[in-house]
């Protein structure tokens, strides 16, 4: 989608008065992300071990009618020619391609090759409100267990979709939606961009948004997903999840999460995941995997917590999102996924670890504290077992408008460089509009 189709989210918001559209508002955000690592014979700062991207985020919000609201949002990401300059690498495979030149992403041999900006409409969803019941038709961002948009990177993956919410019954939320199209990166098999996650042993591309951006039919046939969320007991939120990707899989998610009252602060979760696939998966090993979570957050300003997984040994796709590459490095909602190298915790027969410290330093700074441990997971890139240990050090701080984050990653890892420990830096710039 050519950058002209921005001036969608501009001419909605200059046409407003001539519409009537009532509470119109406007907000965004830039960001500038950098990343360097020490992998192989490579330095920290090295042009062809370093990656960085801009991109940019509009979003218009109103209500056409009463009880009837839009939403539309446009991205556009540039790297600003740093790939000729400071390195060789971009954060996400949205990115075009220049026609001729070959593979822009490994221009450390090419030299000097172009990769195009990319803009598109990320959202464009009407909504409608009747009593308790809500629907929600168009483009948008989805928050699901199994089916998710990835808000990690610098661009997330969206969805046409259809969702309906009703909360008619007390402290009970029902959910249905119908999903068709995604820009998230092929699931099943290798990145549509051509190029491995970006934290899943290279630089190249996140794997989360495909190139182009384009939206294309979700998985095989698209998927239907129905949702019940509960809090009858104050204390306690449990949900239940089943999706029907056609012609794919079918799937549920359970997940309970309560309050401890007999101790001020301390939460207590239960996560259980199966899918079975079908169709085009048909005779593929079924999945599953199960986690626990303790938290406390009783002293001001600091939050702790511990947390255990284990996925099943005959499993073919992971117990992560299936909307963006899940086979390589996509996000699950496991409560020990790492900070940073996705695509293991829920691998077939892996077992992980994570401890997790956050202390906010009263206008002064936000530190944290991450380690993940990963035993006999399965690898798609090595077809073997493989071991996977991070450590994630994070320090963020507030200026007005501008959010900005340093962080430091140890990852020792059996499939990436050689099985040997390698250092990452990182640093996030964002500036909120």
């Amino acid at each position: 989608m050519k950058l002209v189709k921005m001036s969608l989210a501009a001419a909605v918001l200059l046409g407003a008065s001539a519409f009537a559209i009532d509470n119109v508002k406007v907000s965004g955000d830039a960001k500038l992300y950098y990343m360097t690592n020490d992998a192989g014979d490579s330095d920290l700062f090295d042009k062809d071990s370093s990656a960085a991207d801009t991109a940019l985020r509009l979003s218009v919000t109103g209500d056409l009618t009463k009880n009837v609201s839009f939403g539309v949002t446009g991205y556009a990401v540039s790297t600003l020619g740093l790939e000729n300059n400071l390195v060789s690498n971009t954060w996400t495979g949205a990115h075009g391609l220049q026609t001729g030149t070959g593979n822009p992403f490994l221009n450390s041999e090419l030299g000097g090759v172009q990769v195009d900006d990319q803009a598109w409409i990320g959202e464009m969803w009407v909504a409608g409100t009747m009593g308790k019941t809500t629907a929600k038709l168009g483009r948008m961002e989805l928050d699901t267990p199994l089916a998710f948009s990835e808000k990690w990177s610098i661009v997330p993956n969206t969805f046409d979709a259809a969702v309906l919410i009703n909360q008619d019954i007390p402290d009970t939320t029902l959910v249905g939606a119908w999903v068709g199209k995604g820009n998230g990166v092929n699931a099943i098999g290798v990145a549509t961009s051509g190029a491995a996650a970006i934290n899943n042993s290279t630089l190249i591309g996140d794997n989360v948004v495909g190139l182009g951006a384009d939206f294309n039919t979700f998985l095989s046939d698209g998927a239907y997903a129905v949702a019940i969320v509960n809090n009858s007991f104050k204390p306690l939120t449990a949900q239940a999840w089943y999706y029907n990707v056609q012609n794919v899989a079918d799937a549920y998610w359970l997940q309970a999460d309560i309050n401890c009252q007999l101790v001020k602060g301390l939460t207590i979760g239960a996560q259980y995941a199966d899918i079975s696939t079908k169709g085009l998966l048909d005779g593929a090993g079924d999945s599953s995997a199960y986690a626990f979570k303790l938290g406390y957050a009783g002293v001001e300003n600091l939050s702790v917590s511990g947390a255990y997984s284990k996925a099943d040994d005959e499993g073919t796709l992971k117990v992560a999102n299936v909307a963006t590459n899940n086979l390589g490095g996509a996000q699950s909602k496991l409560y020990t996924e790492a900070w940073w190298n996705y695509g293991y915790v829920g691998a077939p027969d892996a077992e992980a670890w994570n401890l997790t410290a956050e202390y906010d330093i009263k206008d002064v700074v936000k530190v944290g504290a991450y380690y993940t441990n990963v035993t006999d997971a399965f690898s798609y890139n090595s077809l073997d077992k493989v071991d996977m240990q991070e450590i994630t050090l994070s320090a963020t701080k507030s200026f007005g408008p501008l959010d900005a984050s340093l962080v430091y990653i140890s990852t020792d890892a059996d499939d990436q460089n050689n099985g040997s420990q390698y250092n990452t830096l990182q640093a996030y710039l964002t500036l909120n509009f």
